[in-house]
């Protein structure tokens, strides 16, 4: 099995709902953003990868211009949570990349979300 990954960053601001009232995260506030794409192969492709990386670009200018300096109570229409978050960049890139597997989201370097579904090579 071969495993790739690619890290990209975005700052942006939201609000998580139904947390009460005294919770920090239910005012407004900012992160910067790791989200780390996680791809496998059981064979590698005629070039000799599982993923090329610059195809991974598409990636780069969908979080560029959908995600990054947003506030993403306004554009994402669910409570954005990391682990929301991860789910809805998997399910976004998936059909685009068979060889994805996992997409792990950060909000601080302290704190780790994984979306993973369970899809064998």
């Amino acid at each position: 099995m071969y495993l790739i990954s690619k890290k990209f960053n975005f700052s942006a601001s939201h609000v998580l709902n139904g947390l009460k009232e005294n919770h920090p995260c239910s005012r407004l506030h900012g992160h910067n953003y790791a989200v780390t794409f996680c791809f496998r192969a059981n064979y590698l492709n005629e070039t000799g990868f599982v993923v090329d990386y610059r195809d991974l670009d598409i990636i780069k200018k969908f979080i560029d211009e959908k995600l990054d300096h947003q506030h993403l109570n306004d554009i994402l229409d669910f409570n954005p949570t990391a682990e929301n978050i991860a789910k809805f960049l998997y399910e976004t890139f998936k059909p685009k990349f068979a060889e994805l597997y996992r997409v792990e989201v950060s909000e601080t370097p302290s704190t780790n979300a994984v979306y993973e579904k369970d899809e064998r090579c």
